[in-house]
């Protein structure tokens, strides 16, 4: 049976999601008074905790599970192939993406900006990287960017060099990753019993992205690839730790594809336009995965008319990042539980 959970319920379930830690003494007296499920007094405590130093445990738990960002410590880089790529710069890309996301989130921004944006978070070591200029010092900070190298999540040097390989770019992970991350759409895995791409650079003289052609000719791959790949094409301006590049091995760099849909493009500025021309898949993607971190479990079919709830309320409103965190508390899988089952809050702390 399905009820509504009690106020002390609702403080600690709305503390582990925003704050990743226990309530303050502030919810807990709410709590007590029995006033913190009023809707004003509600919201209030929404904006509070957002604005709250806490919320960093919100912020880097959030980002390291649906960026992924967790994995960017594990991405070592030869620094023959990758020169300039160490510790401080990865650090400094992760950080990027991190404060990035807390800006959309207390500046009540669009959620859009994470499909496009005209603006990012770098330090002396990160700008020099990316060949930003005019920033000096350890602390990131705000800069204008381009839109054309920079803008968006998708060409943040976290994501770029989780979704590569050690020696090279892999537009199949990207294409993945965009597909799952972006578009809620994750692909299936590889049928069985099909031959693993064999990297031979001295026989083949192309650019990867030839080989990859080359290789997704057939059948059983061809119909997963034709959705993925184009996705990580467009972002092979970039390699495998992140750095722009418009050439590969020599030759120039083709970012062109074309989308299942028949929309093409011909280079991630205008991939991202695409995205931003059609958010709705994002918009329930973000939402999908946002629901599932404040619950600490996955969405199940009853959660459907929920999100898709949430996703048009968003629509109507600039699909503004706290009215989305609004919609979530206030909704029936966010205020109610099933009986004799715990909540899992702290799975996420």
């Amino acid at each position: 049976t399905l009820r509504y959970i009690n106020d002390y319920e609702l403080a600690s379930r709305l503390s582990y999601f925003l704050w990743s830690t226990m309530p303050d003494e502030e919810l807990f007296e709410l709590a007590r008074s029995q006033t913190l499920r009023d809707p004003e007094v509600l919201k209030a405590q929404i904006k509070r905790m957002i604005q709250d130093e806490k919320s960093w445990g919100f912020i880097e738990n959030f980002t390291g599970q649906w960026l992924e960002l967790r994995n960017l410590e594990f991405a070592g880089r030869n620094g023959e192939l990758y020169p300039g790529f160490n510790g401080a710069v990865s650090n400094a890309m992760r950080k990027e993406s991190e404060l990035f996301f807390q800006a959309v989130v207390r500046d009540n921004m669009s959620l859009l900006n994470f499909l496009d944006s005209d603006f990012t978070y770098v330090n002396e070591a990160l700008a020099n990287y990316y060949g930003i200029e005019g920033v000096t010092g350890e602390a990131h900070q705000r800069v204008a960017v381009d839109g054309v190298q920079r803008g968006g999540v998708l060409t943040q040097g976290s994501i770029l060099t989780i979704t590569s390989r050690p020696t090279r770019t892999s537009p199949v992970l990207r294409g993945a990753w965009v597909m799952e991350n972006i578009l809620g759409a994750a692909p299936p895995p590889p049928p069985p019993n099909i031959t693993p791409l064999q990297e031979n650079t001295e026989k083949f003289k192309g650019t990867f992205r030839q080989q990859l052609e080359a290789h997704r000719n057939s059948p059983g791959c061809a119909s997963c690839h034709n959705r993925m790949d184009p996705l990580g094409f467009a972002l092979e301006n970039y390699d495998a730790a992140g750095k722009w590049r418009t050439e590969e091995r020599g030759l120039p760099v083709d970012s062109s594809g074309i989308l299942p849909t028949g929309e093409t493009f011909d280079n991630s500025q205008e991939l991202r336009a695409i995205l931003l021309a059609n958010p709705d898949d994002f918009i329930r993607c973000f939402t999908e995965k946002m629901l599932i971190y404040s619950l600490g479990r996955g969405v199940e079919d009853y959660d459907r008319p929920v999100v898709a709830e949430i996703t048009q309320h968003l629509s109507e409103n600039n699909y503004r990042f706290q009215d989305l965190i609004e919609e979530i508390v206030f909704s029936v899988p966010f205020q109610m539980r099933r009986e004799g089952k715990e909540l899992n809050i702290e799975e996420k702390a």
